[in-house]
Protein backbone atom coordinates (compact mmCIF):
# COMPACT_ATOMS: atom_id res chain seq x y z
CA UNK A 1 0.00 0.00 0.00
CA UNK A 2 2.85 1.94 0.24
CA UNK A 3 3.47 2.33 -3.64
CA UNK A 4 -0.18 3.45 -4.07
CA UNK A 5 0.31 6.40 -1.36
CA UNK A 6 3.19 7.14 -3.43
CA UNK A 7 1.88 7.34 -6.27
CA UNK A 8 -1.60 9.35 -4.64
CA UNK A 9 1.00 11.48 -3.46
CA UNK A 10 3.31 12.26 -6.32
CA UNK A 11 1.13 12.36 -9.56
CA UNK A 12 3.33 12.53 -12.88
CA UNK A 13 3.78 15.67 -14.12
CA UNK A 14 2.33 17.11 -17.12
CA UNK A 15 4.11 16.18 -19.78
CA UNK A 16 5.79 19.21 -22.27
CA UNK A 17 5.88 19.19 -25.49
CA UNK A 18 9.63 18.42 -26.55
CA UNK A 19 10.54 17.31 -29.70
CA UNK A 20 11.76 13.74 -27.61
CA UNK A 21 8.17 13.30 -26.74
CA UNK A 22 7.22 14.21 -30.67
CA UNK A 23 9.73 11.83 -31.25
CA UNK A 24 8.84 8.96 -28.81
CA UNK A 25 5.14 9.53 -30.25
CA UNK A 26 6.05 9.22 -33.92
CA UNK A 27 8.45 5.66 -33.75
CA UNK A 28 5.28 4.13 -32.02
CA UNK A 29 3.00 4.61 -34.32
CA UNK A 30 5.76 4.09 -37.33
CA UNK A 31 6.74 0.68 -35.26
CA UNK A 32 3.23 -0.58 -34.80
CA UNK A 33 2.59 0.33 -38.40
CA UNK A 34 5.68 -1.30 -39.77
CA UNK A 35 4.99 -4.11 -37.47
CA UNK A 36 1.39 -4.61 -39.41
CA UNK A 37 0.36 -7.58 -41.89
CA UNK A 38 -0.25 -4.78 -44.39
CA UNK A 39 3.23 -3.08 -44.28
CA UNK A 40 4.76 -6.66 -44.86
CA UNK A 41 2.11 -7.46 -47.79
CA UNK A 42 3.00 -4.03 -48.67
CA UNK A 43 7.05 -4.65 -48.74
CA UNK A 44 5.92 -7.92 -50.55
CA UNK A 45 4.41 -6.31 -53.67
CA UNK A 46 7.68 -3.77 -53.48
CA UNK A 47 9.98 -6.75 -54.16
CA UNK A 48 7.69 -8.57 -56.49
CA UNK A 49 7.42 -5.23 -58.63
CA UNK A 50 11.00 -4.89 -58.19
CA UNK A 51 11.56 -8.56 -59.53
CA UNK A 52 9.33 -7.96 -62.17
CA UNK A 53 11.27 -4.76 -63.53
CA UNK A 54 14.02 -6.75 -63.59
CA UNK A 55 13.48 -8.23 -67.07
CA UNK A 56 12.48 -4.50 -68.09
CA UNK A 57 15.53 -3.08 -67.25
CA UNK A 58 17.61 -5.98 -68.37
CA UNK A 59 18.72 -6.94 -64.55
CA UNK A 60 20.76 -3.74 -65.20
CA UNK A 61 23.31 -2.71 -62.43
CA UNK A 62 21.57 0.55 -61.83
CA UNK A 63 18.25 -1.78 -61.29
CA UNK A 64 19.78 -3.84 -59.08
CA UNK A 65 21.64 -0.76 -57.07
CA UNK A 66 18.05 1.12 -56.87
CA UNK A 67 16.38 -1.88 -54.74
CA UNK A 68 19.82 -2.08 -52.60
CA UNK A 69 20.01 1.68 -51.94
CA UNK A 70 16.74 1.94 -50.81
CA UNK A 71 16.65 -1.22 -48.47
CA UNK A 72 19.76 0.40 -46.88
CA UNK A 73 18.32 3.55 -46.28
CA UNK A 74 14.93 1.89 -44.93
CA UNK A 75 17.04 -0.29 -42.87
CA UNK A 76 19.29 2.33 -40.98
CA UNK A 77 16.55 4.75 -40.21
CA UNK A 78 14.35 1.54 -38.65
CA UNK A 79 17.31 0.19 -36.46
CA UNK A 80 16.88 3.90 -34.71
CA UNK A 81 13.21 3.38 -34.47
CA UNK A 82 13.04 -0.14 -33.05
CA UNK A 83 15.78 0.69 -30.88
CA UNK A 84 13.78 3.58 -29.60
CA UNK A 85 10.51 1.32 -29.07
CA UNK A 86 13.23 -1.30 -27.34
CA UNK A 87 14.25 1.87 -24.72
CA UNK A 88 11.23 2.48 -24.17
CA UNK A 89 9.55 -0.79 -23.31
CA UNK A 90 12.53 -1.81 -21.48
CA UNK A 91 12.14 1.38 -19.82
CA UNK A 92 8.29 0.98 -18.25
CA UNK A 93 8.69 -2.83 -17.82
CA UNK A 94 11.51 -1.64 -15.52
CA UNK A 95 9.13 1.19 -13.99
CA UNK A 96 6.46 -1.31 -13.56
CA UNK A 97 8.92 -4.05 -11.82
CA UNK A 98 10.23 -0.81 -9.48
CA UNK A 99 6.41 -0.51 -8.55
CA UNK A 100 6.26 -4.30 -7.54
CA UNK A 101 9.12 -4.49 -5.64
CA UNK A 102 8.10 -1.22 -3.67
CA UNK A 103 4.53 -2.46 -3.09
CA UNK A 104 6.06 -6.05 -1.80
CA UNK A 105 6.97 -5.35 2.11
CA UNK A 106 9.36 -8.64 2.09
CA UNK A 107 10.64 -7.34 -1.46
CA UNK A 108 14.47 -6.27 -1.03
CA UNK A 109 14.39 -2.89 -2.23
CA UNK A 110 18.10 -2.62 -3.46
CA UNK A 111 16.84 -4.57 -6.82
CA UNK A 112 15.14 -1.49 -7.32
CA UNK A 113 16.87 0.33 -10.92
CA UNK A 114 18.92 -3.25 -11.05
CA UNK A 115 19.12 -2.39 -14.47
CA UNK A 116 21.88 0.52 -13.92
CA UNK A 117 24.16 -1.89 -11.93
CA UNK A 118 28.06 -3.07 -13.49
CA UNK A 119 28.09 -6.38 -14.84
CA UNK A 120 30.33 -7.27 -11.60
CA UNK A 121 27.47 -6.08 -9.80
CA UNK A 122 25.02 -8.22 -11.95
CA UNK A 123 27.17 -11.59 -11.56
CA UNK A 124 27.54 -11.11 -7.86
CA UNK A 125 23.67 -10.67 -6.98
CA UNK A 126 23.27 -13.39 -9.70
CA UNK A 127 25.41 -15.87 -7.84
CA UNK A 128 23.52 -15.08 -4.67
CA UNK A 129 20.44 -16.18 -6.40
CA UNK A 130 21.77 -19.54 -7.10
CA UNK A 131 23.23 -20.11 -4.10
CA UNK A 132 19.44 -19.62 -2.65
CA UNK A 133 17.95 -21.97 -5.54
CA UNK A 134 17.53 -25.54 -4.37
CA UNK A 135 20.01 -28.04 -6.05
CA UNK A 136 16.88 -29.72 -8.11
CA UNK A 137 13.51 -27.31 -8.30
CA UNK A 138 12.23 -30.09 -10.52
CA UNK A 139 10.40 -33.57 -9.52
CA UNK A 140 11.09 -36.33 -10.80
CA UNK A 141 8.44 -38.16 -13.02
Amino acid sequence: MEAARLADENPPAPTKHTVHVHFGRFAAAVNLWLGSTWAFAGAGVIVLVWAATGPVFHFSPAWAQFINTSTGIATFLMVFLIQNTQNRDARAINLKLNELILAIGKARNHMIDIERATDVELDAIQATYEGIRPADPLPKS
